[in-house]
């Protein structure tokens, strides 16, 4: 018998995030607006002198108070925000040994947090959305601008799971082997939350409290959310002499979040390979498979998915309650992925050289979709089952160990992946799903017979493959609709080399990553260009003076392109102007999108192990000092001002980028101890 425990208590506190997106974002001041000639140093002067919002943007001569923008000191040192959380993770696990072939295991883990977050907002800000609105899943939409204000939130987690499996693993023959496990698997988990906010600002400086509302407050919102997930599967592996396998699995979910009459749903996985090395024997085969695999998957909906409920409105003189703005759908079915892979894995030369190849095909359906609806209907969107999303897909990795001596050896892996999404349908009648819209007039879409995420906006306009220009203003004419496909955010393809040195105690590895192709659209440059702030907004132009000169000293620039009647464009625009080169003279969402394609040293490290003569007479068995950097260096990249990764991050929604903060590198220390 075993028994094996783990634990891990992690409290962190953090004050000050900064504000990501469009509103209240240092970095999109500073990327979009900043006006070039204010000293930094005086505005810091001028908040710590006084303790007041004097900033470079004022109302009017007669109103100093900020009209766009806060003084970035007076916002980091007054509109902070700060949170805290409290973690522990642990599991406790026993297993029993039967007999020779089989073993019974239990185990069982948590997660669990309580976190408490709060924002505030000092009295002299800009007025900006704050505290609890009137849609959304969340409440963050519908909110009124406040010029102050408090808000917080109280959430708690918790998740266990509950494990019991009975493991086996029996040699039938001399030939034929019988491994695999039956299970069984409990999941609750638990969300609670509180958040209140004040309502139309704060009426005593400085004091952050739900009590020093201006308003009357606005109910809270509370959120208390439990799932449960009961699982039993089974999979069983049959290989008979070492050579030829055959793997297959069943899981079954009963989920509490779909429907009560069809909660349950299954998915099962079929595999098998060949390890032809065994029959085929040169010099130089080390190893050799095949393998043939195809799996189901499935995944139930969020919480409050089904039932439709009602939102409580604040109490003016009497109760009430309302709809939401998405009606749930009583028939809800889970999602669905089916996928089927082929791979080739060799390895040759007594393992120092070695590929791995493999082919994907995978389909999503019944994806759920919120789809929108007619206001009329009292609601804004209805969830539904619907849609197949296609994602085929070719991975290959090559390992290799082109040097090896007694004292050195160096040791490459190379991976590289294409991956080619489509959707392929959605519902009748309907061959676009909006998944998220930006400034711009940009959005993120799901369009039937294209590339999962295509990015829409304005487009210019053409005439025979030459961009089309007005003749009485010299700027470019755009397209009079936001429909047009001006981007994709999915790579061509991505891949990696890591390389590792080892010479005698000594030992020095990097990661390079490379992401080919991929488009996102920079809010920054939309704007920033305008405002004059990118260095490309300044240069000598084709009659040899300052492009930014008036057009009487020959200053101004023209656009290449041809007018309506198919003639030459030869009109000079003005550049001595705010938004001479941004999106207010004619140039559409499409001149700002821009390819996401990056070459970077992600990870380095330098190590350094005691020998095992230093540890003779210790209790210490190794000992290992490191020093480890990365987000290192952007070796090469095509988006101006701003790392390609820095867009929305991870999810639908990709291919947007407004106010990225600058990406870190960071560099750590590391000491490594084995008893």
């Amino acid at each position: 018998m075993t028994v094996a425990g783990y634990a891990n208590f992690t409290k962190t506190k953090t004050i000050g995030r900064n504000s990501t997106g469009y509103n209240d974002n240092i970095a999109s001041n500073f990327r979009q607006w900043w006006q070039t000639n204010v000293d930094i140093k005086s505005l810091a002067n001028a908040y710590f002198d006084t303790g007041r919002n004097i900033t470079w943007n004022p109302n009017s001569y007669q109103n100093p108070t900020p009209i766009f923008w806060d003084n970035p000191y007076f916002q980091r040192y007054e509109n902070y925000q700060n949170d805290q959380r409290n973690r522990f993770i642990g599991n406790a696990s026993l297993n029993y040994k039967l007999n020779s072939w089989l073993d019974i295991y239990g185990r069982i883990a948590v997660d669990t947090y309580d976190e408490f977050q709060e924002e505030r907002r000092a009295i002299g800000s800009v007025a900006t959305d704050f505290g609890i609105g009137s849609g959304g899943g969340d409440y963050s939409t519908g909110r009124n601008p406040a010029g102050s204000g408090y808000s917080r939130k109280n959430i708690s987690f918790s998740e266990f799971n509950y494990d019991l499996m009975l493991n086996y693993n029996k040699d039938l023959t001399n030939k034929l082997n019988l491994k695999g496990v039956v299970g069984f698997n409990i999941r609750r988990s638990s969300y609670q939350s509180i958040w209140a906010a004040t309502n139309g600002g704060i009426s005593i400086p400085g004091l952050y409290s739900l009590q020093n509302t201006a308003s009357p407050l606005l109910a809270p919102i509370e959120r208390d959310e439990r799932i449960g997930v009961d699982g039993a599967y089974i999979s069983s592996s049959l290989g008979y002499d070492n050579y030829l396998f055959l793997e297959g699995t069943l899981r079954r979910d009963h989920s509490s979040t779909l429907p009560s009459n069809n909660s349950a749903f299954y998915y099962p996985s079929l595999s098998t390979s060949f390890v032809f090395s065994e029959f085929v024997k040169p010099s130089w085969l080390t190893f050799g498979k095949v393998r043939l695999n195809y799996a189901e998957v499935g995944n139930s909906p969020g919480f409050d998915r089904v039932l439709d409920t009602y939102a409580v409105n604040t109490a003016f003189g009497a109760a009430s309650a309302s709809v939401k703005d998405t009606k749930n759908n009583p028939n809800l079915k889970p999602e669905k992925t089916q996928s089927i892979e082929a791979g080739l894995e060799v390895s040759m030369f007594k393992k120092r050289l070695g590929f791995d190849l493999s082919y994907y095909n995978s389909n999503s359906l019944d994806q759920i979709i919120p789809l929108r609806v007619t206001s009329s209907t009292g609601y804004l969107y209805q969830l539904i089952n619907a849609g197949e999303i296609s994602n085929k897909g070719v991975e290959f990795s090559v390992n290799g160990n082109p040097v090896k001596t007694q004292n050195f050896s160096w040791d490459v892996t190379v991976n590289w992946s294409k991956n080619k999404s489509k959707v392929v349908s959605l519902i009748d009648g309907i061959d676009n799903l909006q998944l998220g819209s930006f400034q711009g007039g940009v959005t993120i879409n799901a369009q039937v017979g294209q590339p999962y995420g295509v990015i829409y906006g304005t487009d210019y306009t053409y005439l025979n493959g030459q961009r089309v220009v007005d003749d009485s203003n010299g700027q470019y004419i755009k397209t009079d609709t936001s429909d047009n496909i001006i981007g994709d955010a999915n790579p061509d393809w991505i891949g990696g080399i890591y390389n590792k040195f080892t010479y005698k105690n000594f030992g020095l590895d990097f990661l390079i990553d490379i992401q080919k192709g991929g488009d996102i659209f920079s809010l920054d440059r939309y704007y920033g260009l305008a405002t004059g702030l990118y260095d490309d907004t300044v240069f000598t132009n084709d009659l040899g003076n300052p492009v930014r000169n008036s057009l009487a000293d020959g200053g101004g620039f023209i656009n290449p392109g041809v007018n309506p009647d198919g003639s030459v464009n030869d009109t000079r625009i003005r550049a001595d102007r705010y938004g001479a080169f941004g999106y207010r003279r004619g140039l559409p969402d499409s001149a700002f999108v821009y390819d996401a394609s990056y070459v970077k040293l992600r990870q380095a490290s330098i190590s350094y192990s005691l020998s095992e003569k230093v540890l003779k007479n210790t209790f210490i068995n190794g000992v290992t000092f490191s020093i480890i950097g990365t987000n290192l260096w952007i070796i090469h990249k095509n988006l101006p001002d701003a790392d390609p990764e820095s867009g929305l991050g991870a999810g639908n929604l990709q291919g947007y980028s407004t106010g990225s903060l600058p990406s870190t590198r960071d560099i750590t220390f590391n000491a490594k101890f084995q008893f």
